[in-house]
């Protein structure tokens, strides 16, 4: 069998497609690496991009998506809700087949150094990477953004762990590390008040007292298509089977109720595990004594 890991850079880019899809053919030209989906999202200025290889291929795809981008993308004309901190703001590697976390983090070791070396943009090693415990939460890392990080490395705790304490001038930092497999899942409201999201997102983030293995923040989002403006509870699932999606959607639905609004549409960024939408389906159509290993037919056929 052949060794796949996966890969779900987000670049600071969104709305630019000519940049994007410059960025996209990095990938795209790659031999040993599959381009498996991109997902440009214009409010957050950003696209999520995920592809697949063995570790040679994602290597080369990795480091040729930072240099491209590096030479495309300026952090210092750059606006969107989404916090940033470098043109590739964050790279993660997961392992999906014939290899594991330990591949990953090695992987992320070489591609973090060439990163550094031939595109110019300081690294920090993140998530089961990390090299110090602070570093594990890519939050604490990305703190302070673009603006502030070129200070924030001068500290030694904030030290880039490739590339020396500086910032690339026009490209920022970036983090890149191994990680669990993660879910960017979004609640539109039925309201344009940002603060309402960001009550809710508040309630049902881990940190302040909420669910296991969730980040939420919340954000205005204005939709370029249809003109109006919604607010949004955007949220990070670490850990799917800690927190599954129906509890999370069940919560945020409970705390919108309080303030008079509703969920009017969800959304998942990237790729997701076919199990989370499973046991999501499984708990709303109350199906009894469902076996997700027995009864789901893809699982005989794939």
């Amino acid at each position: 069998m052949a060794q796949i890991i996966e890969s779900i850079p987000n670049i600071s880019e969104g709305r630019r497609m000519d940049v994007i899809e410059a960025c996209v053919d990095e990938i795209r030209s790659t031999p040993g690496c599959t381009l498996l989906s991109f997902m440009p999202d214009e409010s957050h200025n950003r696209t999520v991009i995920t592809y697949i290889g063995d570790a040679k291929g994602v290597e080369e795809a990795s480091v040729k998506l930072v240099k491209k981008a590096a030479e495309l993308i300026d952090l210092r004309e750059h606006k969107g809700e989404h916090p940033r901190m470098g043109a590739v703001d964050v790279m993660p590697f997961l392992a999906i087949k014939d290899c594991d976390v330990n591949d990953c983090v090695e992987l992320s070791k070489r591609v973090g150094a060439r990163i550094a070396e031939e595109a110019g943009v300081p690294v920090f090693l993140y998530e089961h990477s990390a090299t110090r415990p602070e570093r594990q939460n890519l939050v604490k890392i990305r703190k302070g953004q673009f603006e502030g990080m070129a200070e924030k490395v001068q500290d030694d705790i904030w030290e880039p762990d490739f590339g020396g304490r500086r910032i690339h001038p026009s490209a920022g930092v970036i983090a890149v590390g191994a990680r669990p497999p993660l879910i960017a899942y979004n609640l539109n409201l039925s309201t344009d008040d940002v603060e309402i999201a960001k009550q809710i997102a508040a309630v049902i983030r881990e940190k302040d007292g909420g669910l296991k293995c969730v980040k939420a923040m919340g954000f205005e989002i204005d939709d370029e298509k249809t003109g109006k403006k919604y607010a949004q509870v955007s949220i990070n699932m670490t850990n799917y089977e800690q927190t599954p999606l129906y509890r999370v959607t069940e919560m945020v639905k409970s705390e919108a109720k309080k303030w008079g609004v509703t969920v009017v549409q969800s959304e998942i960024i990237g790729l997701c595990p076919m199990k989370a939408l499973v046991d999501s389906a499984e708990y709303y159509l109350q199906i009894k004594d469902f076996d997700y290993d027995v009864q789901v037919l893809e699982n005989h056929i794939i």
